[in-house]
């Protein structure tokens, strides 16, 4: 799921307090951060709406930074994925914490969103 190399990405949309958009090799990685609710959850769908456009792209949501998180932004990620899938590509996310392990089960999302504990080809700093 490598996107064309000559075709260029879409401009990711500024940071915001919650989210940033990246490029970490063939990846879109949005970095998300802080206590992401139905208060904040929109500041982190413009970034994925937006790494979801183009041809197959290939979308990492790390979660590292993120200290709370509940169904909205659950609802959040399962459009975007929906919509990279649409698009040919893919979403996964990065996440080594419990909580999230947690979450993903309860809702029944682990299959859909097996966590990578890390961003691949990155060494962690």
């Amino acid at each position: 799921m490598t996107p064309d190399p000559d075709e260029p990405r879409p401009e990711p949309p500024a940071p915001n307090a919650h989210a940033r958009t990246r490029a970490s090799g063939a990846f879109t990685v949005v970095e998300v951060t802080g206590e992401i609710d139905l208060a904040t959850a929109d500041l982190v769908a413009e970034h994925l709406s937006a790494a979801a456009l183009g041809p197959a792209p290939d979308i990492l949501v790390d979660l590292r930074r993120v200290t709370f998180l509940d169904c909205s932004c659950l609802r959040v990620l399962c459009r975007a994925e929906t919509r990279a899938r649409e698009q040919g590509g893919r979403l996964r996310l990065v996440a080594d914490a419990p909580r999230v392990r947690r979450l993903l089960l309860g809702a029944g999302l682990m299959r859909r969103f097996p966590p990578l504990p890390g961003i691949p080809g990155e060494r962690r700093g």
